[in-house]
C-alpha cells in the first residue's frame, strides 16, 4: 500500500515549463528583475486583488524585510508562539524583542484582548499570523494598532488567495492582504501556491513598494546609489516562470482541496475526542455560501485536535500509529516557538502565559491535505482515525 504524504507540490506542466525555459535561455537574463519576474508580479497583483507586490526568493526574507521597510530598529514586537519559527526569527534578526501572547482556541490566531494587555511603552509593532489560512481578527487588531500608534505586519504564509466579506452584497470581497501595513506570503513547495521556493511582500503605496524593492536588491536605487543596507533576496527568472504556470492552475487546486476538506469534515465530525478546525467546518454550513458567506478559505491545511481523555489515545500515539500504516501527518505547530532555546528565557514565553497555545500545540494534528489526494486516500485516513477510537 502506498504512503500518503502530508502534502504534495503543485507542479506545472513540464512541456509548458520547458517552453518558458527556452525563452529564458534565449533572453540570457536569468535574475535581477527580468521579464518573468515583472510579469509574475503583475499577474499575482491581479489575481490576489492587491496593488503592490514584491517578489522574494523565499518566504522568510519578506518577514525580515517588512520590519526593515517600516523602519523598526529597536523595541518590542507582539507576536504569536503558535506559528512556524520563521515568524519569530524575523524579529530576532532585526534585533527587536519578541513578546508572545496567547491565541484563541477556536481560530488559532492571536487573541486581540491579550494583544492590548501586552502593549508597553517599548512596543513598536504587532506581527499576527493568519493560521491555517483562517483570517485573524483584523478589524480588532488594526484598531488596537491605530489606537497605540503601532505597525502591523501580517504573516499570511498560509493565506494565499484568502478573502473576507468587505461589505453587504454579492461579490463584495476583499483580499486578506489588504489589512495592516504589510503582509507577507510564502511560496514554498508545501504551500497552496508555490514557486518551488519563494515569497512576497504586499504593501499599499508606490513609495513603500520602491523601498522594499531597494531593500531586496542590496539597497541599490540605481547603478551608483545605495540608499539602505539591503540584502539579496530577489526571485530568479526560472522560479518566476514556474510560478506563472502554477498561477493558471491554482484555482483548480484550491477547489480540489475544498473537496478533500469536505470529505474529512463529513467523515470525522462525529468521532468522540476529535475536534475539527471551526473555520473549515463552518465553511460547509449553509451560511458559508451566498449572502451569508464571510470568508473564502484556501484549505491550506486540515488540522484536527485530539482530546486524549475522550478519544482514548494521545495525539502523539495517533500520529505514530498513522505513520506505521503509511500515513504521514504533521504536528503543526508543535512544539511552540516559545519553547525553543533561543526564546524560552523571554518572560512572555512561560507556559502559564500561553495556556491556550500550549493546549492546542499538544492536541493538533494536521492531516494529509493537497490537491492530489484520492477518494481512496481520504477514506483510508478517516477509517484509521475512526477505528483507533473504537
Amino acid at each position: 500500500m502506498d504512503n500518503i504524504t502530508v502534502t504534495s507540490p503543485l507542479l506545472p506542466n513540464l512541456d509548458e515549463l520547458n517552453k518558458l525555459m527556452q525563452d529564458i535561455w534565449n533572453r540570457k537574463w536569468i535574475t535581477n528583475m527580468g521579464h518573468y519576474h515583472e510579469l509574475l508580479e503583475a499577474e499575482l497583483a491581479k489575481y490576489l486583488g492587491v496593488e503592490y507586490i514584491s517578489l522574494f526568493t523565499n518566504g522568510t526574507l519578506p518577514l525580515i524585510t517588512a520590519l526593515q521597510a517600516l523602519g523598526l530598529t529597536k523595541g518590542e514586537v507582539i507576536t504569536t508562539p503558535y506559528s512556524f519559527v520563521a515568524t519569530t526569527h524575523s524579529i530576532w534578526w532585526n534585533q527587536l524583542t519578541p513578546v508572545f501572547v496567547d491565541i484563541e482556541e477556536e481560530t488559532c490566531g492571536m487573541d486581540p484582548a491579550k494583544i492590548e494587555a501586552a502593549i508597553t511603552p517599548n512596543t513598536v509593532a504587532i506581527m499576527p499570523v493568519h493560521c491555517y489560512g483562517k483570517p485573524c481578527k483584523t478589524k480588532e487588531i488594526d484598531a488596537i494598532a491605530k489606537k497605540h500608534g503601532l505597525k502591523v505586519i501580517y504573516d499570511a504564509a498560509h493565506a494565499f488567495g484568502v478573502k473576507v466579506k468587505a461589505r453587504e452584497g454579492a461579490g463584495a470581497w476583499k483580499s486578506i492582504l489588504d489589512f495592516g501595513d504589510i503582509s507577507t506570503l510564502s511560496f514554498h513547495a508545501t504551500k497552496v501556491y508555490n514557486t518551488i521556493e519563494g515569497g512576497a511582500l504586499v504593501c499599499h503605496t508606490k513609495e513603500m513598494k520602491e523601498k522594499i524593492d531597494h531593500l531586496k536588491n542590496f539597497g541599490f536605487e540605481d547603478e551608483v546609489t545605495v540608499v539602505a543596507p539591503g540584502i539579496n533576496s530577489k526571485m530568479d527568472e526560472v522560479r518566476a516562470a514556474y510560478g506563472l504556470l502554477n498561477l493558471k492552475q491554482v484555482d483548480a487546486a484550491i477547489e480540489a482541496r475544498q473537496k478533500v476538506a469536505k470529505k474529512y469534515v463529513e467523515g470525522l465530525r462525529n468521532i468522540p475526542g476529535v475536534r475539527l478546525f471551526k473555520a473549515i467546518e463552518d465553511s460547509f454550513s449553509p451560511l458559508a455560501f451566498g449572502e451569508g458567506a464571510g470568508e473564502r478559505l484556501n484549505y491550506s491545511y486540515f488540522p484536527i485536535f485530539i482530546n486524549e481523555e475522550e478519544y482514548g489515545m494521545s495525539r502523539d500515539a495517533l500520529y505514530e500509529k498513522m505513520k506505521a500504516q503509511g500515513i504521514f501527518s504533521r504536528r503543526y505547530f508543535y512544539p511552540l516557538i516559545s519553547t525553543f532555546e533561543p526564546y524560552r528565557e523571554y518572560p512572555t514565553a512561560a507556559a502559564e502565559n500561553l495556556p491556550i497555545a500550549t493546549k492546542v500545540a499538544d492536541q493538533v494534528l494536521c492531516l494529509p491535505m493537497h490537491h492530489a489526494l484520492s477518494d481512496e486516500d481520504i477514506t483510508r485516513i478517516i477509517s484509521i482515525i475512526s477505528s483507533l477510537n473504537q
